[in-house]
């Protein structure tokens, strides 16, 4: 962890011209963290401060050239002077199933396990758009067909392995279940706010702010509202409910 302007200096100073700088969740650096690297982003240079006290000495070091990349969840966390010195700012969005198949497949080859394109298939449908899950998934699977399938994964072995782990066809998992189950079932379909809901499943609100609605959002199980969250008609088929007339409908109650 980045905790003081010294963590920074020995590797801004190795680095050499056209090395790239990456910073994972950059929205957590501290104030006095993105301050010094202010200079080196623009100019390529950094303060170093000798002493403390009202007789300090900093002097000036030049650096080489070099790219910084940043990565953040929370972009709006971010403040404002950080992020207007990053001259491209780029969003990465789910993965579609085409290329978590092939992320599938290259990481069986390195895992050294047979996969027909079927069972990459399987996989890739269920894996929420996220590669590190969609590993996860694979790893989980091998064990699965080592011990009930001789080793090798189809179709069926990785929907019988996933039905183990309760992760369905839509690549929902017990928790996205339990939210969305609640919503409907306690609830009567919204809208209800996230604090009750995270209360009722026994979560951490930030927890399912950053990891389950952007998944139950994107893909039309769950609709965020000015009022609370709601549970779409989607969602009531899914799990066998007759969603009732104007189930999570965006239109909100006009005064005529």
């Amino acid at each position: 962890a980045l905790e003081k302007p010294g963590d920074l200096v020995g590797t801004l100073t190795n680095l050499r011209e056209g090395d790239i700088l990456f910073i994972d969740e950059i929205h957590r650096l501290r104030p006095i963290i993105e301050e010094f690297l202010y200079p080196a982003m623009e100019d390529y240079k950094i303060d170093i401060r000798l002493s403390e006290g009202p007789k300090a000495q900093t002097i000036t070091m030049p650096i080489e050239k070099f790219t910084l990349i940043g990565a953040t969840t929370r972009l709006g966390m971010l403040t404002p002077p950080m992020r207007g010195r990053f001259g491209i700012e780029m969003r990465l969005n789910f993965y579609p199933p085409a290329d978590l198949e092939q992320i599938v497949h290259r990481t069986a080859e390195v895992m050294q396990v047979e996969i027909d394109e079927d069972g990459g298939k399987e996989i890739a449908k269920r894996s929420r758009g996220t590669p590190r899950v969609a590993n996860r998934l694979l790893r989980h699977i091998r064990d699965f067909a080592q011990v009930r399938a001789g080793g090798n994964i189809n179709r069926k072995v990785a929907a019988d392995a996933l039905q183990l782990l309760e992760v369905d066809q839509f690549g929902l998992d017990d928790m996205d279940s339990r939210i969305l189950k609640t919503i409907i079932e306690k609830f009567d379909g919204g809208p209800v706010g996230v604090s009750t809901i995270a209360a009722a499943v026994g979560e951490d609100v930030g927890t399912l702010e950053e990891v389950y609605e952007p998944f139950l959002v994107q893909n039309g199980f769950l609709q965020r509202t000015p009022r609370g969250r709601v549970a779409t008609a989607q969602a009531y088929r899914h799990f066998g409910f007759n969603p009732p007339s104007g189930t999570a409908s965006s239109q909100q109650p006009t005064l005529f």
